[in-house]
């Protein structure tokens, strides 16, 4: 994967010694080396100092950037000193990306004229001007903070996470396969809402999809997919005509995202893919997020959404859950489930393929071979979903734990115990405001990231929870 780069920025003002600029200059690099990043610095030979002190250096600096288009992921402007407002607004007001504001600590018995710094008013001029300029920013706590300080790891680590999350999700395209079905108002989105903030729906009939599947006919293409998902999970317990429909379905969703570069998919699940090809298509939802394609089951578009942001910020698979039972009598746990989609990366064991007791118990048996079931793993966990409403997408986003607590054999699907502070709280949130009963999961704490994604650069209404 291609490592994520930054564009380095420095501002400075002219009364302010050069050893700053120069120091700085090399902590930042190191820094950003350091936790494992690239970046694309201005030669200093440009600017005094190679830093930006007014706005015909900002100029050339966004020279610079422009003959770097494409090269740079985000822009990190560095404050050795109080910097130089003007000359930042016209360096960056074009850059096209997230922008980190970081400023150098002042210290106690280098308050000199020759050594104060004055970053942290300084900072405040920036963010004040590019507030009035409309230029999207970042900042993190604390206000101030050198590159040398460990916590600026986590900084960079964060501010990466922003760059690659925003940037995919300007503009991205989910498909939904198959219309909602009658039984599940819950899911219900606004097109036109998802288009207003880039995010454009490609709409397949059912019957295309199973079209796809009775003419494709490259037994190859067919043999090496089932060897494939034989690779993914335990298909023991399938017999290998139904692995076999399997693997076409597998294969024609494969060619619908591929011809029409979909980023993440909802795909109508049931009652059609039992009553007409015999499975259920949950293993191939999971083989698909973790494949790197957000696949959302029940046509659940709003949460393909979040899988979508959920999947980019973490680098890990995405999964679609219910939010289904409670744990006992402790109010900050409860069991988020699905039939069988939770990616083989986010369960504790390899799954096992079934045939789906709710279909079979439904429409008979052996109609629904392709719940792979098992456990959800241990781990830390970020959540979140979203709804369109008013011409609004509003979003909530949390954090867990997965205990990896026993759950009872007999409990069909796969599940895992999830404990959330403030529980309650969550729950009466999600039913009081009109929010679905599914839930988007990854693996990893990617909230402080997604918040500022969602609400500083993509502008969806967030409630963090």
């Amino acid at each position: 994967m291609k490592k994520t780069t930054f564009a380095l920025y420095f501002g400075n003002r002219g009364f302010f010694p050069e050893k700053l600029i120069a120091a700085a200059r090399k902590e930042s690099s190191e820094a950003i080396k350091k936790a494992g990043y690239e970046y694309i610095i201005m030669d200093e030979s440009v600017t005094k100092f190679g830093a930006v002190e007014s706005a015909e250096d900002g100029r050339k600096y966004a020279e610079f950037l422009k003959q770097n288009s494409g090269k740079y992921d985000g822009v990190i402007l560095c404050l050795p000193n109080f910097g130089d407002e003007n000359g930042a607004v016209a360096a960056l007001r074009d850059c096209g990306t997230p922008i980190l504001i970081q400023a150098y600590k002042d210290e106690i018995g280098k308050m000199d004229f020759e050594s104060r710094r004055d970053a942290f008013c300084g900072k405040f001029s920036i963010m004040d001007v590019f507030y009035q300029y409309g230029i999207k920013f970042t900042t993190f706590m604390p206000h101030v903070l050198n590159p040398t300080d460990e916590l600026f790891q986590r900084h960079l680590r964060d501010f990466a996470i922003i760059c690659n999350t925003v940037n995919k999700m300007k503009r991205f395209t989910i498909g939904a396969i198959g219309a909602r079905t009658t039984a599940f108002k819950t899911v219900r989105y606004d097109e036109l809402t998802l288009q207003k903030y880039g995010i454009t729906v490609e709409a397949f009939d059912l019957s295309e999809l199973f079209d796809r599947v009775s003419k494709l006919a490259d037994k190859q293409r067919i043999e090496n997919k089932m060897l494939a998902l034989k690779d993914y999970t335990d298909f023991s317990c399938v017999p290998e005509g139904k692995l076999e429909t399997l693997a076409k379905v597998s294969l024609c969703m494969d060619d619908l995202i591929a011809e029409y570069k979909l980023d993440a998919i909802a795909l109508r699940c049931w009652n059609e893919m039992q009553m007409v090809l015999g499975i259920a298509p949950c293993v191939l939802l999971g083989d698909l997020n973790d494949r790197g394609i957000p696949a959302a089951c029940e046509l659940d578009i709003c949460n393909a959404l979040t899988m979508y942001a959920l999947s980019e910020a973490s680098g890990n698979a995405a999964t679609c859950l219910d939010w289904n039972n409670n744990y006992g009598d402790d109010q900050d746990k409860c069991i988020l489930f699905h039939c069988g989609p939770v990616p083989q990366s986010l369960m504790e064991a390899k799954g096992q393929v079934i045939d789906h007791k709710m279909f079979a118990k439904s429409y008979g048996a052996g109609c629904g071979m392709g719940a792979n079931i098992g456990r959800i793993a241990a781990m830390d966990f970020t959540f979140a979903s979203s709804k369109t409403e008013n011409g609004k997408l509003q979003v909530y986003l949390g954090k867990g734990k997965f205990t990896g607590e026993p759950i009872e054999e007999g409990f069909f699907g796969c599940g895992g115990v999830a404990h959330i502070e403030n529980l309650q709280n969550t729950l009466q949130f999600v039913g009081k405001n009109g929010y679905r009963h599914h839930v988007s999961v990854t693996k990893g704490d990617v909230f402080v990231a997604l918040e500022e994604v969602f609400t500083n650069y993509l502008g969806y209404d967030t409630i963090k929870l």
